[in-house]
């Protein structure tokens, strides 16, 4: 009887562990050879999660004693050229596909996946009943008349009704689908009319109040879709002020909202770490040390090794001392005749400081431009120019300025290597431009000649005040 007991035990484990992981077998109808794949969405991009051998029976099989994550997943037929979705759950994992390639959508079945079944009653829906609806109403549209036009309306609005219809009674049927979530996540606010006394704000505040409301954030299966990268790129570019203060708020909230799951955190501080790390709006790089600062250095980050975390660390790093707003790093070097120069000594109501190489061919293309400017029209609006050497020899350099004749200028090294300007003001590259206040505050950085020739008679405009 022990020994019994012992062999059941042993079989249940081994049953519980078969059925942690995934088998997905495909039978395919006109393969007898080639290669299956598996991918998923994860924000706009797709990534490789599985692959096997079509054998002559047309038959592929994917398994493995771990589970894959849940989502949205892309077969990818023979060839890449045609594919066709499916969808796992965290738990129904165990399920073949039945692929006629004549009819992806109609003749394609699944065995024992409930949510396949219910995926595929909407995709069958969508192309039976709204893709031909659509094509009508598109077609009216093109002809660009008022009457055709007129005719267009009321059938989308029917078909908006239509389609609304069928998600909501998926919704009711089943709350708990992978679907489900989906159809929550994709669906928009509806903006009540205006309430007496509210000012014309009143539906962009309530829209942005109840952005996330359907939105469930602790639901993981969503990241591996690219519905969560949608809302999250429309709410950050087209509901939240664009500046750094408001971006972070915002993003802290939502961080917040994610933590009962480790793959919906791990998203969405990746995205927003991404996003404005590599922004190309000027400022935005505040909200990229914020979020290392609060979620990397933490310790948070549970994903990323300890060498990719401290290069994400060390780049923050390298961000945080010159940041907009914030007091220019002191400098503390010498001029061409070895004299000292300190930038905090130089008297100016502005002042460009351009870090340069005498034999970068973007520099030599740039600092003349800068030159022209300064002689144009920045010297008479108070503006002091200071060049920084940072590669090249002494002799390229001063050859440079001569042959450019770029008199008026400060022009700086750091011939000891004391200064630590590379860290301070984050100059791996050249040129790098930095727009200082009178109190060295500062105001701009990494600008052409043209964006800090519109900004600095912006800042005139403004009587010398600038928004943070």
């Amino acid at each position: 009887m022990r020994k019994l007991m012992i062999l059941l035990a042993c079989i249940f484990c081994h049953w519980q562990l078969q059925a942690q992981g995934y088998q997905l077998t495909f039978q395919l109808k006109q393969y007898t050879g080639g290669q299956i794949c598996l991918a998923h969405y994860m924000g706009k991009s797709f990534y490789m999660a599985d692959s096997a051998q079509i054998n002559a029976q047309g038959i592929a099989v994917m398994k493995n004693k771990e589970p894959l994550q849940g989502g949205i997943y892309i077969v990818l037929l023979p060839g890449r050229q045609r594919y066709f979705e499916m969808l796992l759950d965290n738990k129904d994992q165990q399920f073949s596909v039945s692929i006629d390639t004549t009819d992806l959508i109609n003749k394609t079945v699944f065995k024992t996946s409930k949510e396949n079944e219910i995926f595929q009653s909407y995709n069958k829906f969508l192309s039976k009943e709204v893709a031909p609806q659509d094509r009508q109403i598109n077609a009216l549209f093109a002809k660009r008349t008022a009457a055709d036009s007129a005719a267009a309306k009321p059938m989308q609005v029917e078909l908006g009704k239509k389609l609304t219809d069928f998600r909501s009674n998926i919704v009711g049927q089943y709350p708990k689908s992978l679907l489900t979530s989906i159809f929550r996540a994709m669906k928009d606010p509806e903006v009540p009319p205006t309430p007496p006394g509210e000012d014309s704000t009143f539906g962009y505040r309530y829209y942005k109040a109840h952005y996330w409301d359907s939105v469930n954030l602790n639901d993981g299966r969503l990241v591996r879709t690219d519905i969560i990268e949608k809302k999250l790129n429309r709410y950050f570019t087209q509901l939240v002020a664009m500046d750094p203060d408001s971006i972070i708020t915002e993003a802290d909230k939502i961080v917040a909202k994610t933590r009962k799951d480790k793959e919906m955190f791990k998203f969405v501080v990746w995205w927003l770490t991404y996003t404005y790390e590599t922004s190309k709006y000027m400022g935005m790089d505040a909200v990229f040390v914020h979020m290392v600062e609060k979620y990397y250095v933490s310790g948070e980050a549970y994903w990323l090794k300890d060498e990719q975390l401290n290069k994400i660390i060390s780049r923050a790093y390298s961000m945080a001392p010159n940041l907009i707003g914030q007091q220019a790093p002191p400098l503390e070097v010498k001029d061409s005749s070895m004299k000292a120069v300190s930038l905090y000594t130089t008297k100016a109501k502005y002042t460009v400081l351009v870090f340069w190489d005498p034999t970068c061919g973007h520099c030599k293309i740039e600092v003349p431009k800068l030159d022209s400017a300064f002689n144009a029209s920045w010297k008479n609006k108070g503006v002091a120019l200071i060049g920084f050497k940072t590669e090249g020899t002494k002799d390229e350099w001063q050859s440079f300025i001569k042959e450019h004749k770029l008199s008026g200028w400060i022009h700086a090294w750091d011939p000891d290597a004391q200064s630590n300007y590379r860290r301070l003001y984050d100059v791996y590259s050249t040129p790098v431009v930095y727009l200082l206040d009178e109190k060295k505050k500062i105001l701009a950085k990494r600008l052409g000649v043209e964006q800090l020739n519109e900004f600095l008679e912006k800042m005139e405009t403004k009587g010398g005040t600038v928004r943070k």
